[in-house]
């Protein structure tokens, strides 16, 4: 991985936050934590928001010119090109559960697109990161995503019963499914290749995918909605149908799937 030179401060300051947030979050996953709901089904906990918190003063105080937009704390709009975009923990209810399935996520977006990504789940001690035109690394090594490409035994992040119901096992007869409950997560396994795919048919936000969306792409997968369509950032909902992310070989043969439905 290199980092374009006009990013190497980001990219150092956006490093080093993510860590200390994630060492943050794994203070409160290993000692317990209050938690409550934002709305129904909607789980929030103060890890959450004591995480939030700390990338908010980390970040602005860094970069005060830059816009700000995140899952627990919203939007601060500046005039620069340039917006951190956050989700303090991704698999919140994961993280409430104690289960080793949530991600502390950070992009940084120029002109609506992802230049810089962090993905962090220090529970496993795994810190995925990529620059634009930079590639892709899982702890320092460069990572590529999966060169299958045949459905049929495919490994899915997905489930297999919405599989089932949609008729798509005729197709995935012999295919693998797990599942992990941080979609950030997901997506950055596909992007170190352990996957094949990462499909989630609910709408997702801009702070679940838009690091994760660099962290694949730039190690050679691809990132869509199930339609096959890119993800735009920059709307006032920040909401995406959908998300895929694969290999680069599987992919149309997956949208083509995904399609019959």
């Amino acid at each position: 991985m290199s980092v374009p030179a006009a990013l190497r401060d980001d990219h150092e300051l956006l490093i080093g936050a993510v860590r200390d947030a994630g060492v943050m979050a794994l203070r409160f996953f290993q000692g317990g934590v209050k938690s409550w709901h934002k709305k129904p089904n909607d789980p929030v906990s103060e890890a959450d928001i004591a995480v939030d918190q700390m990338l908010h003063d980390r970040l602005t105080a860094a970069r005060p010119d830059y816009s700000w937009l995140s899952e627990e704390s919203g939007k601060e709009q500046r005039s620069s090109r340039h917006r951190w975009i956050i989700d303090p923990i991704d698999g919140t209810r994961a993280f409430i559960e104690g289960k080793p399935e949530f991600t502390v996520c950070v992009a940084l977006m120029e002109d609506d697109r992802p230049v810089l990504g962090a993905i962090f789940n220090p529970a496993t001690n795994e810190f995925f990161e990529a620059a634009a035109a930079g590639g892709t690394r899982l702890n320092g090594k460069t990572i590529h995503a999966s060169g299958h490409a045949d459905l049929n035994e495919a490994r899915f992040l997905a489930s297999r019963r919405t599989f089932e119901r949609h008729g798509w096992l005729a197709r995935t007869a012999k295919a693998d499914f797990a599942y992990r409950n941080s979609i950030a997560y997901r997506m950055a396994l596909v992007a170190n290749g352990k996957f094949d795919a990462a499909i989630s048919l609910s709408e997702k936000s801009d702070w679940d995918v838009a690091a994760a969306e660099l962290v694949v792409t730039e190690a050679g997968g691809r990132v869509s909605t199930a339609a096959g369509r890119p993800l735009s950032y920059g709307s006032e909902n920040y909401r995406h149908p959908s998300v895929i992310a694969t290999g680069a070989y599987i992919f149309d043969d997956l949208v083509g799937l995904l399609k019959d439905r």
